[in-house]
């Protein structure tokens, strides 16, 4: 989706896994679909690189202030402007086809 927005449905994530520095996602934005040909053209301009995550906490608990994620179920991935988290970006311009890595 685009910016978590369910009428904006911009792509297909074609694989997700985590490792010690979080989650990444491997997707393809969908041709022809006029806001995905707008995000490919921002995105491989450097104008836009953000995502963010869509879910519902399962378990987690607060240290020192701040909440520690245990488990979560995940909704969606989303291109956005501002990313919550500065390092959930997408890290290589769309290529034929289109695919992201983030």
């Amino acid at each position: 989706m685009f910016q978590h927005d369910p009428k904006e449905p911009v792509g297909t994530w074609e694989s997700m896994a985590e490792d010690t520095h979080g989650p990444f996602v491997t997707g393809r934005l969908v041709p022809g679909v006029p806001r995905s040909d707008a995000l490919k053209r921002l995105i491989e301009n450097g104008a836009l690189d953000g995502l963010s995550i869509g879910f519902r906490t399962l378990k987690a608990s607060r240290r020192d202030g701040d909440r520690l994620l245990y488990e979560i179920d995940l909704y969606e991935v989303s291109i956005v402007t501002f990313p919550m988290m500065e390092e959930a970006r997408i890290a290589s311009p769309p290529r034929t086809g289109p695919t992201l890595r983030a």
